[in-house]
């Protein structure tokens, strides 16, 4: 038994390695794309229901500034997006669209659902591992993600994205290529266990004839998705600790500080783009399916809102008498974009 023990550690510790490479060369391209100053990579849409060719997406008309809310990736600190949920549930601030990569994907698609905060609360405290975690012997990885797919599909009655209350646009990166792909139709569980698949970590995600991992690798904090949506106030959550805030004393510290130190940067690009940053003061440095300091992760997403809740109220007010006031559009981050569309057939 200690045996295979040993063996067990070197086959994660050579997982991690190989991740965290996976995550550097990813990375490192988008980052080189925007300290260059080189167009942002179009997004591509894809569906997840194969027999649909996409030509448009429909905007969201309503007479008041659009909301968009933005919740970024970071692992076990995606509790904090419950706390910036509630805040905002709270002072009857309700998005109109949700985009949301990795971590942020889980919270979006249960918020989505219908879910209030508080059920969202009693959802994350009630979680165990052995809901999400399924171990497979793949060369891809070594967890599959199927479990990820059930349980969200479970807690938002099988809605499919187009279904859900709030409509929801989950960021994943297509594996071959490295785009970011944002999903807005088909099946939820699937698009959210695409943008939760960490390199090498899990297994990529299949939809059509292209695997899909981790959304937070090109787009941490997806900000420009909810411009070319066409947002006028977009709220974006940061969750990724500073990479002095991760410990690295073990293998899981090394992998989280890698995937800070790289996607910080990504993030920084985004948030200039952002109306309103939240950033939570989380400080986690347990691995992605750690259970621990849930209850101060979501603390620290409504203390953090509640610093910004003042300034959000003053900018929807400002929004409802400028919204065709073209000085405006530096304070407001209103951009006009339109999505490349593509089939999944």
């Amino acid at each position: 038994m200690r045996h295979y023990s040993s063996l067990s550690k070197l086959f994660l510790i050579r997982r991690v390695l190989m991740a965290s490479l996976s995550i550097f060369a990813v990375a490192s391209v988008q980052a080189a794309s925007h300290s260059s100053n080189d167009s942002f990579m179009l997004h591509q849409v894809q569906t997840l229901n194969n027999n649909i060719s996409i030509s448009e997406i429909k905007r969201i008309e309503i007479p008041r500034p659009k909301i968009a809310l933005v919740l970024g990736s970071g692992g076990a600190r995606g509790y904090a997006h419950i706390g910036v949920i509630k805040v905002l549930e709270e002072n009857g601030i309700t998005p109109d669209f949700i985009v949301g990569t990795s971590a942020g994907s889980i919270v979006g698609a249960l918020y989505a659902s219908g879910k209030t905060s508080k059920q969202l609360e009693e959802i994350a405290m009630a979680l165990k591992v052995s809901d999400v975690r399924d171990f497979t012997f793949s060369k891809q990885g070594f967890f599959d993600g199927q479990k990820i797919e059930d349980y969200i599909n479970k807690l938002v009655d099988v809605q499919s994205l187009e279904n859900l209350k709030i409509p929801l646009y989950v960021v994943a990166t297509e594996l071959k290529t490295g785009k970011e792909t944002v999903f807005y139709q088909g099946n939820t569980g699937k698009a959210v266990r695409a943008s939760t698949s960490i390199p090498s970590m899990f297994v990529p995600t299949k939809i059509g004839d292209e695997e899909y991992v981790d959304g937070g690798l090109v787009s941490p904090v997806p900000v420009e998705v909810a411009k070319k949506l066409g947002a006028d106030i977009i709220i974006a959550v940061n969750i990724l600790a500073k990479p002095e805030y991760t410990e690295t004393s073990n293998m899981w510290g090394l992998f989280n500080q890698n995937i800070n130190v790289m996607q910080n940067r990504l993030a920084y690009y985004a948030a200039e783009q952002a109306d309103i940053l939240i950033q939570p003061d989380v400080r986690e440095k347990q691995h992605v399916f750690s259970t621990k300091s849930r209850k101060e992760t979501i603390i620290a997403g409504e203390k953090s809102t509640l610093d910004h809740i003042d300034r959000i109220k003053n900018l929807i007010e400002y929004r409802k008498n400028h919204t065709v006031d073209e000085n405006v559009e530096q304070f407001t981050g209103k951009q006009q974009h339109q999505f490349q569309y593509i089939s999944s057939n």
